[in-house]
């Protein structure tokens, strides 16, 4: 190897916001669809730091048709005099300089959730233009901005009788392939801040459509509550406490329904955070305590040692947990956990005390949900015998896997994958069309257990389903094991038809609910089998979708084609399913992800849950999109 000189010439260094462009990813986290919507959410939170500060009452978003999006407030307006340590103006420091904000304790903002002061500078940066006007005094000022660089002072071009903010920027085509903003995910991101934040307006308007929409909620959480359980069988009213601790505002709303699932969202500043914190592990041992010594006191418990889980009382559970705090402590740029200690003996022990008035003040409420939690633990117990057999039996027979498992050579879990296919005939192509190396197959026969309407005792007595979790290896529900998971790779391969569809929703149902790690660790895909053959001659060509056959036959020309529309996979010979769904080269997989857990609770429980009228309204308001329908 030629000798390479490594000295300080080889260091690079980035200054100012050229970081940013260098490195996206490290800011906000992608540039796919989802970091495009990060920059919305960057300074939409500006302006509720604004709404929590008490200053901001209504903030305006606007989606432009040339791509631009509009966030104006009216707050107090980012001031616009010098600052003192760069000798710009404030505005332009809080967009040019990375960590630069009114949120470091210089007396700004009490709270405050955009805490590392990136966010406006980090969407300047990501932004091949940036307007930024402020009407603060009496005035109007603005500047402009080019990839974060400024086009010239801050000037004042007018008068102004109100104050606030607005920022406008265009998402840098370099930085983002795909700059489509969608209106439903910004106004299900404004819908959440506008529970979380009493008293605030939040107006979205499309410009592209016409499309526009307004949320103000004035019972703040308890109205969220009552949003997410609007489709379910309620248990007892919600319960809500508000209260202001030395550590911070708390602030919990909850309710039990008859689901078998628990719906859980905790915020800190209004900050979402999915892997919860100490504010979350407060209050769920203030919730299992408290439940624990009621149904003890109420003789839902009779024996001196039997205790309801924290499994069991969080069964059919709806809850949304707020702490707003002066200096919280996240974990990472991404805030997806609250690490302050102190929140979760602050919340434990006011929450404990709020439930604990609850119970006692609504005895009715506090009998429904102890049943509630009973019913729960007697399932728990029954799910564990036998889950218990199953593993017995299994460890008999030497942990055989089931018989209908095709399985492949190599025990490389990154490298394996899993077919889970449709039927003995489907199954059959693909044992034979697979690379036996690194590929299994699974065929199911027929249609599996709605598991949104069962819990795990009765899953666990279905065949099916447990042919599955034994070929998978890492166990179900509480027991779970991503390590031991025994592919990396797991494709639901159906056919293309509404049969095919409904095997294929019956399967993310059970995934999504009860193996849900192994989505979220980016290890479930759809297979994408072709809808058509188009023959001319000797040449073969597979279309995916009505618009590719159209195509193919327009590139014909005069040439007669023969075309055939799969109905199923069994239609395929073993060649021809591992060239167009099967092999790695060449086959067109979709990842299964979960952006929005809260929309993704409602699909499945409107589509998969026991209440027909939601499903039927729902069906209804979705059937002009349904495309390939076989009636």
């Amino acid at each position: 190897m030629a000798d390479q000189q490594y000295s300080a010439d080889q260091i690079q260094v980035l200054e100012g916001l050229t970081a940013v462009r260098k490195r996206p990813g490290m800011y906000i986290g992608t540039t796919d669809i989802a970091g495009l919507h990060h920059l919305v959410w960057e300074i939409v939170d500006n302006a509720i730091d604004e709404a929590m500060a008490g200053y901001c009452k209504h903030i305006d978003v606007d989606i432009h048709a040339d791509g631009s999006v509009s966030v104006a407030d009216d707050g107090r307006g980012i001031p616009v005099d010098k600052h003192k340590a760069t000798g710009k103006s404030a505005l332009e420091t809080v967009l040019t300089v990375l960590h630069a904000g009114g949120k470091f304790g210089g007396g700004g903002y009490k709270v405050s959730g955009g805490l590392h002061g990136v966010g406006s500078s980090v969407v300047n940066a990501l932004s091949s233009l940036l307007i930024a006007e402020v009407r603060r005094d009496g005035k109007l000022y603005r500047q402009e901005y080019k990839q974060g660089n400024p086009q010239g002072d801050v000037k004042e071009v007018g008068k102004s009788t109100a104050n606030g903010t607005t920022i406008t920027f265009l998402p840098d085509p370099e930085i983002f392939p795909d700059r489509n903003f969608i209106f439903e995910t910004i106004v299900n991101r404004a819908r959440q801040q506008a529970y979380l934040t009493k008293g605030v307006t939040i107006r979205i308007q499309d410009h592209r459509d016409g499309k526009r929409t307004m949320f103000y909620f004035e019972g703040g959480i308890k109205s969220y509550v009552q949003h997410l359980n609007r489709d379910r069988e309620k248990i007892g009213d919600v319960i809500y406490m508000e209260k202001e601790a030395p550590e911070g505002l708390i602030e919990i709303s909850l309710q039990y329904t008859g689901a078998f699932q628990e719906t859980c969202f905790s915020f800190a500043n209004n900050i979402h955070t999915p892997e919860g914190g100490m504010h979350l592990t407060g209050f769920r041992s203030a919730l299992t305590r408290v439940l624990n010594n009621y149904a003890r006191k109420s003789e839902f418990l009779k024996e001196k040692d039997q205790n309801f889980s924290a499994e069991d009382v969080r069964e059919g559970l709806t809850a949304v947990i707020s702490v707003k705090l002066a200096d919280p402590q996240f974990e990472g740029q991404t805030k997806s956990k609250l690490g302050n200690a102190e929140m979760r003996t602050c919340v434990e022990a006011v929450f404990g005390e709020a439930l604990e008035q609850f119970l006692a003040e609504n005895p009715a409420d506090a009998r429904g949900i102890a049943a509630k939690c009973a019913l729960a633990q007697r399932a728990r117990l029954a799910a564990r015998a036998a889950r218990d057999t199953v593993i017995r039996k299994g460890a008999l027979e030497g942990m055989t896997l089931p018989g209908k498992l095709a399985d492949c050579s190599c025990r490389d879990p990154h490298s394996s994958e899993l077919y889970i296919v449709e039927g003995d005939s489907a199954g059959g192509s693909a044992k034979q069309g697979r690379n036996r190396e690194f590929q299994a197959i699974l065929p199911l026969r027929g249609k599996i257990l709605n598991v949104e309407q069962a819990r795990l005792d009765r899953m666990i007595g279905s065949e099916q389903i447990k042919n599955l979790v034994i070929a998978l290896g890492a166990g179900i529900g509480e027991t779970f094991d991503l390590s031991k998971l025994r592919y990396h790779r797991i494709m639901i391969m159906t056919d293309a038809d509404v049969d095919g569809a409904h095997i294929r929703t019956l399967l993310l149902t059970l995934f999504y609910r009860y193996l849900r790690p192994i989505i979220d660790a980016g290890y479930l895909f759809i297979a994408q089998p072709p809808l058509y053959k188009v023959q001319a001659g000797k040449s073969v060509q597979y279309a995916y979708t009505d618009a590719e056959r159209d195509r193919l036959i327009a590139d014909l020309g005069d040439k007669k084609a023969s075309i055939q529309r799969y109905k199923g996979l069994g239609e395929m010979n073993a060649e021809q399913l591992w060239e167009t769904t099967m092999d790695p080269v060449s086959r067109t997989m979709l990842r299964v992800s979960v952006d929005d857990a809260e929309r993704a609770d409602y699909v499945f429980e409107t589509l998969m849950g026991s209440e027909v009228a939601s499903r039927k309204k729902f069906i209804q308001t979705h059937a002009k999109r349904v495309r390939n329908l076989d009636i």
